[in-house]
């Protein structure tokens, strides 16, 4: 990977390491305030199973539960203070960066041509994604990562709002994945957010003789400092490209790709279409 790249997925994941930790901390703290796991489940609203999953490092905890059993057990902050750090443990370590960069974001402009972008999807059509992975995900697994993927939306309602772009493949939106009824209800979720002011999406045609972005997916991301940057992901591979010279080519086929699409106007019809066909 030349220097104007930041390559994730060959680092260790050490997410498992930090819950584990967080884990034994969170037990240590109940233990000294006196108190079972089904007393600290009754008191914060969670099963004795689900508290004894997170001190045993397999369980996410949700950002309530952390201010809940922090509370409980009179840590004073303790636990609070690894809010942030729990909640990137939800995302392999290849996509922590991304995340962070997206829900920062002032302006995201996607490229996507093989499924619908995780930061649009359903959480039907999440969770059916994540039960196709492979190797196979256990359920505690599957509905961690729905979780985490529905966070992300969070940016449609930040304010002021981000500018956001999508230019999709055609194929991607007949792909009906989960099945006929949660295609339907992601591409109502994809008409939704394309008629929000500060949202474009673009449909490319099959049958254009023409395509800049045969190379394959990527995003482009804005910062609020002015940064622009350039996203690529494949498997468990990531690059995030950060110099002028490596990000201005991205931005290129981006132009391209949203010249050579339907218009705004007649994607959203195209989607319509598409649901009648349902």
């Amino acid at each position: 990977m030349d220097a104007g790249a930041d390559a994730g997925g060959a680092e260790p994941d050490s997410s498992g390491q930090f819950l584990r930790c967080f884990g034994r901390q969170m037990k240590l703290l109940r233990e000294v305030a006196g108190l079972t796991q089904a007393q600290l489940g009754e008191q914060v609203g969670y099963g004795e199973a689900q508290i004894a999953a997170v001190e045993q490092g397999r369980r996410i905890p949700k950002p309530e539960l952390i201010d809940g059993v922090d509370r409980a057990v009179g840590a004073r902050g303790v636990l609070t203070a690894m809010k942030a750090e729990v909640a990137r443990a939800r995302y392999p370590s290849f996509f922590r960066r991304y995340v962070q960069l997206e829900s920062e974001a002032v302006e995201l402009h996607a490229y996507v041509s093989h499924v619908i972008k995780g930061l649009l999807q359903t959480e039907d059509c999440a969770r059916a994604v994540f039960q196709m992975w492979r190797p196979l995900l256990d359920e505690e697994s599957i509905e961690q990562g729905v979780s985490a993927r529905m966070e992300r939306q969070q940016l449609f309602a930040r304010r002021p709002a981000p500018l956001l772009s999508f230019v999709f493949d055609e194929h991607v939106l007949r792909r009906p994945l989960g099945g006929r009824g949660v295609w339907r209800g992601q591409l109502e979720q994809l008409l939704i957010y394309g008629h929000q002011r500060n949202v474009r999406i673009q449909v490319m045609p099959t049958d254009r003789e023409e395509h800049a972005g045969l190379a394959g997916p990527f995003t482009l991301i804005h910062s609020k400092e002015q940064r622009r940057m350039a996203y690529m992901e494949v498997q468990d591979v990531s690059a995030l490209y950060t110099e002028p010279k490596k990000v201005s080519p991205f931005e290129a086929t981006y132009g391209v790709l949203r010249a050579e699409a339907l218009t705004p106007r007649e994607s959203l019809a195209f989607i319509e279409k598409l649901l009648g066909e349902l």
